[in-house]
């Protein structure tokens, strides 16, 4: 039987994939935190072996030996936009430390393979190295510890650059997830001027994109890193526009009632690959009207 370790495992896209993973027949472990919240796991939580992290590494190497898994996926991240004093030191433990306790934990414990989790805004403007901001920096840092891990021949490694991300059953506070509440709650909204070109790509064809990850890394030398992504650009007011076609709600924009960020999206990273053998089967325009 097939064993992974999932990080991130209590967020939207971590517990889809565990939720995948059991549907195919995997054993499941996950780490957490003491404070994590299960409602996303909550039909499935009874499948699954949980270490609640306290951030003693000893603790980790020792839940790693006894799982002994065939995979490590690791989506565990804090992601802030634009971030204060506050939260530097949040960023800090969530996107490097954790993870590099991860990736000892797997060199101790002997386990080869790593599908790790990135973003697309590790790439503004389509540059090759240029964080859009410090979560992306703290995500690129530890790409670079990874390729570390990789370099030393103790482990396999593979990154998947996420893009903007959607599905049933999303209680994230993402404009695409709260066009509902907009709509029926009336409020009027000040937006910028809505030219942001966004590539949105369904749950399922995510998690899909892990797990033929991990089938791949078994044919990479040592470390690779693709996108996840459709290719299919929409403008952030054409969303808007297509929401209100597909469910007949109608949605108050005060388009550029406030200004772009100083560092803002316009168009996503483009200059990326694709994993050879994973395609995206869905398409947000056949899709919008099921969220």
């Amino acid at each position: 039987m097939k064993k992974a370790i999932v990080t991130g495992a209590t967020g939207y896209i971590g517990s889809n994939l565990c939720k995948q993973l059991i549907k195919e027949g995997w054993k499941v472990a996950i780490v957490t935190r003491p404070t994590s919240d299960y409602n996303y796991l909550s039909d499935v939580i009874n499948k699954i072996e949980i270490l609640e992290y306290d951030d003693n590494l000893s603790n980790l190497i020792s839940f790693f030996n006894k799982i002994k898994a065939s995979v490590v996926f690791h989506l565990a991240a804090v992601a802030i936009n634009e971030h204060d004093v506050s939260d530097v030191d949040i960023l800090l433990n969530a996107n490097i430390r954790f993870g590099l306790h991860i990736l000892e934990a797997m060199k101790q414990s002997s386990t080869p393979f790593l599908i790790n989790t990135g973003t697309y805004w590790q790439h503004f403007e389509s540059d090759e190295y240029n964080p859009l901001n410090l979560y992306a920096a703290t995500k690129q840092s530890f790409q670079d510890l990874v390729k570390y891990y990789t370099s030393i021949g103790e482990i396999k490694a593979i990154t998947l650059k996420l893009f903007d991300t959607y599905g049933p059953n999303d209680d994230r506070p993402k404009l695409i997830n709260l066009l509902h509440k907009f709509a029926d709650e009336g409020i009027e909204l000040d937006m910028s001027p809505g030219e942001q070109q966004l590539d949105y790509v369904h749950i399922d064809d995510i998690t899909q994109a892990f797990i033929k990850a991990y089938e791949y890394i078994y044919d990479i030398e040592e470390y690779e890193e693709f996108a996840v992504a459709t290719g299919r650009l929409i403008q952030l007011k054409e969303l808007v526009q297509l929401f209100k076609e597909k469910t007949g709600k109608e949605i108050k924009v005060n388009w550029g009632g406030k200004p772009y960020r100083k560092r803002e999206v316009l168009k996503p990273w483009s200059s990326y690959r694709t994993l050879p053998n994973w395609n995206c089967e869905k398409e947000i325009e056949k899709e919008i009207n099921n969220l």
